[in-house]
């Protein structure tokens, strides 16, 4: 069995003088001078002890150093920890207790966190710097073995440590393949780091963010045109906040296709990007940190909930109780700590389901419909509302940019950021669900990793 690894060095021999990656600053490397970065690195780290088994916490930039640092250290069998960067030097402290490195990777300022967190001060500090030594052994991997431990968003409860091992990789890029395929060249703006592996797998071009993915918030839209445009850019695979920004510049550049996912990706983004470039393509992807991808579609529908198209093929889902349930070779099995797997994880036999929290239901032509996160549902005079039911609908009222149903003192209500001249309607349209409060809030807080959807335990002590 291959590795992505394995998989990146032949790609270094196929494509030694294509561009793999154009990191924020501009700078152009080609797949055999990544290659060759990851060689030095893995020279110089082997030298310093890093062996198979080892786990090694990175703290980096979105840049050439870390995708040839991941190379680098995987030919040397060790596995990566990858803290939840959104969540900041809270997020190292859990990934340390988590996982308890043996090492420590970092670049730059990032190399100041191991003087600020205790925990660190006893772990050998690696640094990316090519070095000329003797090339190390390159042991033979096991499939089963990890090869990297990432972090779900902690967003509903402690952020749980979920490893990976070379078969899961193998897994997701075949998942994820499908997706990516193209019966021409293309240069892909990548904001998610999984999607740059594979690229990097399969010979693709990647130009890296020229912004903090931790501050979209502050990113112009004109700016990301530009980063586009300047680049030549053909496809962009961006969190639905990066597609309302291409929105409100009213152009796409030079894309000919967006792959959207990370967050909810209601119709209304969808239409007014077509609106923008009526030939553009736009291909919605819905999965969770667990399970990446579970479904996609290439075109929007209106209906009750969100729509996300058909289930991919690598994946088997099930509608139990309105909670979609999905397992496959490349849905996570267990988390590291095999306590916290009771929480989402369904013993069937030989299968094991994830219970992905949310909650939706199959139309006539097995296509996926999200509802919202199980629980979340209200009762209402006209019944039981879900989420994504009425916020889809909501979106489309005059005035409204965002939205949110949730309770208050035990209440249904609707928190609304927009016109706020315009609340009047969005009360009458709001009882059209049974909803008698609506609330409008100048900005909505949204999630800190894609600044993509309402950040509702902060909304809810907002309203409080």
């Amino acid at each position: 069995m291959t590795t992505l690894t394995a998989a990146f060095a032949q790609a270094a021999i196929d494509y030694r003088n294509r561009t793999a990656l154009i990191d924020g600053n501009g700078s152009s490397y080609r797949f055999r001078e990544v290659k060759e970065l990851a060689d030095a690195y893995a020279a110089g780290w082997h030298a310093k002890g890093v062996r198979a088994g080892d786990r090694v916490l990175i703290a980096m930039g979105i840049g050439v150093e870390l995708y040839a640092s991941l190379a680098a250290l995987w030919s040397l069998g060790a596995a990566v920890v990858l803290p939840e960067p959104a969540m900041g030097l809270a997020g190292l402290k859990t990934a340390i207790t988590a996982t308890q490195p043996q090492f420590f990777c970092a670049t730059g300022p990032y190399r100041c966190i191991k003087m600020l967190l205790p925990r660190l001060w006893r772990i050998k500090l690696l640094t990316p710097k090519p070095r000329r030594t003797a090339p190390p052994p390159r042991p033979a991997v096991d499939p089963d073995s990890v090869a990297l431990i990432s972090f779900t968003s902690g967003t509903t409860g402690i952020p749980k440590a979920i490893p990976r091992t070379h078969a899961f990789l193998m897994a997701q890029w075949q998942a994820v393949a499908p997706l990516l395929h193209s019966d021409v060249e293309e240069i892909d703006l990548v904001t998610f780091p999984v999607f740059v592996l594979i690229n990097l797998a399969e010979g693709r071009t990647s130009v890296l963010p020229n912004w903090k993915m931790s501050r979209l918030a502050v990113l112009e839209p004109s700016s990301l045109v530009s980063w586009i445009s300047a680049n030549g850019c053909t496809r962009a695979l961006l969190p639905p906040s990066l597609c309302e920004k291409l929105v409100t510049a009213r152009d796409t550049g030079s894309l000919r296709q967006i792959l959207t996912g990370g967050g909810p990706v209601f119709p209304d983004i969808v239409q007014n990007l077509r609106r923008i470039n009526k030939d553009i393509n736009i291909t919605t992807v819905y999965g969770s940190t667990e399970a990446e991808p579970i479904a996609h579609a290439h075109t929007t529908r209106h209906g009750y909930g969100l729509f996300v198209g058909h289930p991919v093929d690598a994946v088997r889902l099930r509608i139990v109780d309105t909670e979609i349930q999905v397992s496959g070779n490349h849905v996570n099995t267990g988390y590291l700590d095999p306590t916290r797997d009771s929480e989402t994880k369904i013993y069937d036999g030989n299968t094991i389901w994830h219970r992905t929290g949310d909650a939706g239901h199959l139309d006539e032509q097995g296509q996926l419909w999200l509802l919202g996160r199980v629980g979340d549902q209200v009762i209402t005079d006209k019944g039981v509302q879900y989420p994504f039911a009425v916020e889809t609908a909501a979106r489309m009222w005059p005035g409204v940019v965002r939205v949110a149903l949730t309770t208050r003192h035990q209440r249904p209500l609707l928190a609304i950021e927009g016109d706020v001249t315009q609340i009047s309607t969005w009360r009458t349209r709001a009882a059209e669900f049974g909803i008698k409060d609506v609330a409008h809030i100048p900005t909505l807080p949204l999630d800190k990793r894609h600044h993509s959807k309402v950040d509702k335990k902060a909304l809810d002590v907002m309203l409080a």
